[in-house]
């Protein structure tokens, strides 16, 4: 059975998805850019940018009932691929040992023309 995840912690869905997703003990987070869900705006600069994406994914996977902890996956698109070891600086306080696993991939382009989004799974206990 499939559970819609929502948090007004978050930025609402730019479309027609849900910002999390619940199927048995797999959490699967939609990619969150940047966009602080209280002024609605995007903060500037990639440090900026992961921050912010990260406490949208940290919203989220708390309203699932999980923590950061039960993460397993990651997914980064960057605008930049110069801009990884900025982000894995911040990506870094968000997460400790063990990892999850991860992939960073440069994309063309990303909605509102972010310069990050992320995308988590988690598996809850």
């Amino acid at each position: 059975m499939k559970k819609s995840i929502e948090t007004k912690n978050a930025p609402g869905a730019l479309g027609p998805y849900s910002q999390g997703v619940q199927v048995g003990n797999m959490v699967f987070i939609s990619g969150q850019i940047p966009l602080d869900p209280g002024t609605k705006t995007i903060p500037d600069g990639i440090t900026a940018q992961t921050t912010q994406s990260l406490k949208n994914i940290k919203a989220i996977v708390e309203a699932s009932g999980c923590s950061m902890d039960n993460i397993a996956e990651v997914s980064v698109f960057l605008k930049d691929m110069n801009d990884f070891a900025a982000m894995n600086v911040v990506y870094e306080t968000f997460f400790r040992v063990p990892y999850p696993a991860r992939a960073a991939v440069e994309v063309a382009r990303l909605p509102k023309d972010v310069l990050v989004e992320i995308k988590v799974t988690a598996v809850s206990e």
